[in-house]
């Protein structure tokens, strides 16, 4: 059974006992974390939401809070003297599905 949720602004298909990392979510590590917004649910028995399934969640463990790598943005006009640089490390969570309830 796997399960297409939203979350961050992204869709992410999930199946349980899989590691996914998404836009950071508002919980320490160990904790549980209910996704309630289930757009579809396949396997035996597919449900599809209009736009989410009725019902539908699916639990899942943070393992760990992070950051990315670090991104560099420079700017750069010639001629002009006029240069910035900038750094960015977008923060992430790390996920372990442990239940899909359909």
């Amino acid at each position: 059974m796997y399960a297409i949720i939203e979350t961050g602004g992204k869709q992410v298909k999930v199946v349980e006992g899989q590691e996914i990392y998404v836009e950071k979510v508002a919980a320490d590590a160990n904790e549980t974390v209910t996704f309630d917004k289930v757009l579809f649910v396949g396997g035996d028995d597919v449900k599809v939401g209009a736009p989410f399934v009725e019902g539908a969640t699916v639990t899942a463990k943070v393992e760990k809070q992070g950051r990315q790598k670090k991104v560099i943005v420079y700017k750069y006009k010639r001629r002009k003297n006029y240069h910035r640089k900038q750094g960015h490390r977008q923060p992430y969570t790390k996920l372990v599905i442990e239940k899909i309830n359909a």
